[in-house]
């Protein structure tokens, strides 16, 4: 289906909609995003929509513009335009004759960033949201900078945008153009690297989009989810607590993905939970979620670390209101190494590249790669601890943990990484939650700020939500490093901070609070595919002459036995930085993508480097584009920032 905005572009959609939909209308489900719906979100989109059109909903899941098969030119994520055109959207389908003006957005990540972003517009078909994976501040809290540092993946996010738009439309949907339009995009794709290092402070253009700025802005019933294993681990409990209009919170222990296809199980039922919500926001049937608690939290058992871990064990529990009287904050002091024994102390932290060998991918995807936390002792070893005695009685953490810190710093610029750790009976450190500060930032992210050399200061870093229970006789340990390399790009001079007090704040819950229970997933109807490449991967650490990650993906090439198309895909990274030398960290990215049908196939590579320096960081792409192996594109990006 195309569906025109007023400019005159044209979005295309795929449409599940029930026989009778013309002749009594329906609410609609919406899901818009850019990841291509013929080939990239295909296989889940499948399942899940047919799933909700069997009860009694018309589904759309829509390319945003510029991306798959819709017309025009993709600019930027979550830009002006592509939130209005979202407005626009959800004004065309309430038209409709098979919609009877009643709209959900639905999405994880992307769509699930943009469902929350258009709700805040308000837009009067919208009448409830679903948004997962998530998040309130598109600055302080998503895949570019984390409390004021800049990502790795930052920048590996840049190749995989340019990657992932780099391929054309489906011929037999635009027709003949489909070339003259793949050519278009290949020209205008915008250096997006770039554009996210131009602005390393909290300035207007994070603002934008960043529903912190404005919670009351969104009138429509939110259900906020997210996994304790993803990237994003914050926005259940900031919207719990932040929207004025009707929010229930659901924080599992999944990754990156829909909270029933979790890699990490235990996976739960989404598309009841979603149905219920639909009913009751869409069609008024009263299914009891107004009555739900506000957040159901997964609490996570300690276990030995394990980088392919797919079961956490644990309980769920429910927590009427959000934030919770059952929650109160325990305090630990520090001392000289201790933790909960205040006493006078001054400890040096010193750079060290090597840690942040343990740390795990920022979105955990499901790769084969080992992509979770590994035990923390190497990176322990390369940090400055604190640790507690023995625990008497088991310890369940709920909320965020936070830690303040007296420090003063040898140089003008300088950053502290702060990890929570479970250190365990068997010798194993297992991460909690972590924290990072630019400490330039210390004041604020609207502006960074050098520091006075030698000057004290009073440091406070949050550290990330978590549902956690220690038993009696495990020992917390919190670990202060000031790199953390290849999670986040290093000061690119050596530095020593010097704390000499501070305090780690746990939210404790102590109070009494109910099970929450939720049914394994429903069955899906699967889409079939045909298997050409088996995908596989892998993940090899070199620590010989300083720290050299090598992840090597192949995400396999299959069929689409319904439509012929033919896909697949394949990442090289490769992160390296000399033990010394800061300043030296770089990285290296290949993806590879091929799109086609067995008559005609094309494929694109997009080659990422980013080097640091001393005063500036030198970064750009090498897009290429082949038609039947021919090479018949060919487009350099370069591009520096200062550091």
């Amino acid at each position: 289906m195309g569906i025109p905005l007023p400019d005159g572009t044209r979005l295309s959609a795929k449409v599940w909609m029930p026989v009778d939909a013309l002749k009594s209308p329906l609410p609609a489900i919406v899901e818009y995003l850019p990841y291509r719906k013929s080939d990239g979100t295909a296989a889940r989109d499948h399942g899940m929509h047919l799933h909700f059109a069997k009860a009694g909903y018309v589904c759309l899941r829509v390319d945003r513009r510029g991306c798959g098969d819709s017309n025009s030119l993709f600019d930027d994520e979550y830009s002006e335009q592509e939130l209005q055109d979202g407005v626009d959207l959800l004004h065309w389908i309430a038209e409709q004759q098979w919609c009877n003006g009643r709209i959900g957005m639905q999405g994880i990540s992307w769509g699930g960033f943009n469902a929350v972003q258009i709700a805040a517009r308000a837009p009067e078909p919208l009448k409830a949201v679903i948004s997962i994976g998530t998040t309130v501040d598109r600055y302080s809290d998503d895949i570019h900078y984390k409390g004021g540092i800049q990502l790795g993946e930052n920048i590996g996010w840049a190749a995989t945008v340019l990657s992932w738009f780099s391929t054309p439309p489906d011929p037999q949907i635009v027709g003949d153009a489909w070339r003259e339009t793949w050519l278009e995009r290949l020209n205008s794709a915008p250096f997006l690297a770039q554009t996210w290092m131009d602005h390393p402070d909290r300035d207007s253009y994070w603002q934008h989009g960043s529903i912190c700025e404005d919670y009351a802005a969104i009138k429509a019933p939110v259900l906020v989810m997210g996994g304790q294993h993803d990237g994003y681990r914050n926005a259940m409990a900031h919207m719990a607590a932040n929207l004025s209009s009707p929010v229930k919170a659901i924080f599992g222990p999944w990754d990156h993905k829909y909270p029933n296809i979790s890699n990490i199980a235990p996976a739960i039922d989404y598309l009841a939970e979603a149905l219920r919500w639909w009913d009751h926001w869409l069609k008024d049937t009263d299914t009891g979620v107004a009555h739900d608690p506000a957040m159901r939290a997964y609490i996570m058992d300690s276990v030995a670390p394990d980088p392919a871990l797919n079961h956490r064990p644990g309980r769920w529990v429910s927590v009427a209101e959000w934030p919770s009287s059952a929650i109160t904050e325990t305090v630990f002091h520090f001392g000289d190494g201790t933790l909960g024994q205040a006493a006078p102390f001054s400890a040096q932290i010193e750079t060290d590249l090597m840690c942040g060998v343990a740390c795990g991918e920022y979105f955990p995807f499901g790769t084969g790669t080992r992509e979770l936390p590994d035990d923390q002792t190497l990176d322990d070893n390369a940090s400055t601890c604190f640790d507690s005695a023995p625990l008497s009685a088991d310890m369940t953490l709920l909320g965020g943990p936070q830690v303040t810190l007296r420090v003063v710093s040898d140089q003008p610029r300088a950053q502290m990484i702060v990890r929570l750790c479970d250190l365990r009976p068997d010798g194993t450190s297992a991460l909690i939650s972590l924290g990072m500060l630019n400490l330039r930032h210390r004041d604020g992210f609207d502006e960074g700020r050098d520091l006075v050399v030698d000057q004290v200061y009073d440091i406070h870093v949050p550290l990330d939500q978590s549902a956690y229970r220690l038993p009696a006789g495990h020992r917390l340990r919190l670990a202060i490093s000031n790199s953390y390399w290849p999670y986040c790009w290093p000061e690119a001079v050596p530095f020593t901070l010097t704390v000499t007090g501070g305090s780690l704040s746990l939210p404790e819950l102590r109070g009494a609070v109910s099970n929450a229970e939720f049914d394994p997933p429903s069955p899906m109807e699967v889409r079939p595919y045909r298997v050409l490449r088996e995908r596989h991967g892998s993940k090899t650490t070199d620590t010989d002459a300083g720290s050299r990650v090598q992840i090597s993906v192949d995400h396999g090439l299959v069929e689409d036995v319904e439509t012929g198309l033919i896909t697949g895909s394949s990442i090289l990274e490769t992160w390296q930085i000399l033990r010394d030398d800061p300043a030296s960290a770089e990285v290296d990215i290949l993806w590879c993508r091929s799109f086609g049908r067995a008559e005609w196939m094309v494929r694109t590579e997009v080659e990422t480097h980013m080097r640091g320096h001393c005063d500036r960081f030198e970064f750009g792409h090498t897009l290429r584009a082949y038609e039947d192996d021919l090479l018949i594109f060919e487009r350099e990006m370069r591009g520096s920032a200062p550091r």
